[in-house]
């Protein structure tokens, strides 16, 4: 499927000077998102995953169908206060600021395979701060799967050793 026929750039969001690539057209869209969401289903369970983690917020729309297609669980990565038990933080950077990850201490079993799912890799701050969460836990990220690359930004180097599926890149 062409997905990128379904993706709006929106110049200067949040900031001047940021191409915001918009994914709501996409997810309205019930046969391109459910498609989407196969096709990154079929690289986590290549990489045999035995759970999905996602970054707040949008990590959580993508992490959750795909985690339900393959019958495994979903561990959701959250902003500082978020998370009501004992939990890790990871503080990051965003290419127009700066920002902080959580989980619960124990979402990941040690020597778990992790496949990370995003709708977007950027500059790779968001998806480093995941990386080095679930490791810190114990767990082995083993994939990290998104909708949109942003091949100019050069987020792939930060994880140079993770196998990445992206459905679209610009």
């Amino acid at each position: 499927m062409n997905y990128k026929k379904y993706i709006e750039s929106i110049p200067d969001f949040p900031v001047k000077g940021i191409l915001f690539r918009d994914i709501t057209p996409l997810l309205s869209n019930g046969k391109a998102f459910d498609s989407a969401c196969t096709d990154l289903a079929a690289f986590a369970k290549e990489r045999n995953a035995d759970v999905v983690a996602g970054p707040e917020s949008r990590g959580f729309i993508f992490g959750c169908p795909i985690a339900t297609k393959l019958g495994i669980g979903f561990v959701p990565i959250r902003k500082p206060n978020k998370l009501p038990r004992e939990s890790i933080t990871k503080t990051y950077q965003l290419e127009y600021g700066s920002n902080s990850l959580c989980v619960h201490v124990d979402a990941i079993r040690k020597g778990q395979k992790v496949v990370i799912v995003d709708d977007l890799l950027a500059t790779g701050g968001t998806v480093k701060a995941a990386v080095e969460l679930i490791e810190e836990l114990g767990g082995i990220v083993v994939g990290i799967a998104c909708l949109i690359e942003l091949t100019d930004l050069n987020g792939r180097n930060i994880v140079k050793d993770i196998p990445i599926k992206a459905l679209i890149s610009y």
